[in-house]
């Protein structure tokens, strides 16, 4: 197979779950247990960080990949999902994977993932945790794909754990409560293994607390912490607690040996988008209209990135959002401003909501716009109807963002 070959076999034949939804969950990591053994632990030939988080752990990761590479270190990044190129997800050195090594991996290993039933992020772990082996990272820093105690990233002894935040979001396979979302994420929580975690509430810091007990782990709550004088070229405003967290984790690797310097940090912080190529974390796309694209898309998230393009100035407001069919729209419509010009549109992916069904639960709460056929003919019609001084926002979910860029 060649590569274009190789990604729609990955994408048609075996559930993903940011495409399709629950069909694709696996409970327990049986099956990722089962691949590592038959790859011969690649897990186990390199060192790694270990993040989890509801909102945050995308650019918490990048930032982090971005320092460790200004030290001087072969770095390898693993996150999801991907915008525009499966390739995104795995990366050295801020240098995404070549075709052919994918294509040769799931050509050499196919009939093992087809009799074992593997699942799309089972198969993607062991590609990047194969591929980092083989190139002699020196580090990489590993995203969780969903929750934490379940997800097949955890197969891995970090340096450190890393927890940016807790937020609802994806109730059915997490908890309807901060608390057992909580008991999830911190299924990433090894014996005797540093754990940061970025914020924390009255309910999730307790269970942080008793688990991180149980396990010998030591805790540090990076809120308690200040790294007001630090920036980055994410510009968001939610990025500087992000940067809170990742300044955390790094006093804490510099205790443990890494050579890690203070100038590594500054320029680390301030290079991230050019060393590891992050896209869609309050990316401006244009000026005269300004256009905006952020990929936040629970509650947690969507209430500071609204929070901060209130804070901009401009005319109008227009508004393209999509999100997919299992979004639990009465949490997330309220956050939306009354007065903003929507543009209702389906991302192009299984899971994307119908967009007629948006526009009529958006108007219950006040959001009046038109739907479009696609996410291109929505982003078409904004940027016709908007004035210069106007501003035009993208977002509502990942794979709206992604169609854009």
């Amino acid at each position: 197979m060649n590569y274009s070959e190789t990604i729609a076999w990955l994408f048609a034949q075996l559930p993903m779950y940011q495409r399709v939804g629950q069909s694709a969950y696996k409970a327990d990591l049986a099956a990722t247990l089962n691949l590592a053994k038959y790859l011969k632990n690649p897990e186990k030939s390199f060192k790694s960080i270990h993040v989890a988080g509801t909102n945050g752990k995308g650019s918490t990761s990048h930032m982090l990949a971005s320092v460790f590479q200004e030290a001087g270190y072969k770095t390898g990044l693993y996150t999801s999902p991907h915008l525009k190129d499966f390739r995104e997800r795995i990366k050295i050195n801020g240098q995404m994977i070549s075709e052919q090594y994918v294509s040769n991996f799931v050509q050499n290993h196919r009939p093992f993932f087809e009799s074992n039933q593997l699942s799309f992020f089972e198969m993607t772990v062991g590609l990047a945790f194969e591929y980092f082996r083989s190139e002699n990272v020196d580090i990489a820093i590993v995203e969780v794909g969903m929750g934490g105690r379940l997800d097949s990233t955890n197969i891995i002894a970090p340096e450190v754990s890393v927890i940016t935040n807790i937020g609802l979001d994806h109730t059915q396979f997490l908890g309807d409560t901060l608390e057992k979302v909580a008991v999830e994420k911190a299924g990433i929580i090894k014996d005797r293994v540093p754990v940061i975690i970025g914020e924390t509430s009255p309910e999730t810091k307790r269970v942080f607390e008793e688990i991180a007990l149980e396990r010998n782990a030591p805790i540090v709550f990076a809120e308690m912490n200040d790294a007001s004088t630090y920036s980055s070229d994410l510009k968001g405003s939610y990025q500087q607690k992000n940067i809170r967290t990742v300044i955390s984790i790094l006093r804490m690797l510099q205790k443990k040996g890494w050579n890690i310097s203070e100038e590594n940090i500054q320029k680390g912080l301030m290079n991230t988008v050019k060393n590891t190529g992050l896209m869609g974390r309050w990316q401006i796309l244009g000026q005269a209209p300004k256009v905006i694209c952020d990929t936040a898309h629970n509650r947690e998230g969507l209430q500071i990135v609204l929070d901060q393009l209130a804070s901009e100035d401009f005319q109008n407001l227009h508004i393209i959002l999509g999100v997919v069919n299992d979004k639990d729209l009465a949490s997330i419509l309220p956050l939306f401003p009354k007065d903003a010009i929507y543009y209702f549109c389906r991302p192009n992916i299984p899971r994307g909501l119908d967009a007629s069904l948006l526009l009529s639960r958006a108007r219950g709460f006040g959001l009046i716009g038109q739907e479009y056929i696609s996410v291109s003919k929505a982003y078409e019609a904004a940027l016709k109807a908007a004035l210069p001084q106007d501003l035009v926002f993208v977002g509502g979910s990942t794979f709206v963002v992604a169609e854009v860029l």
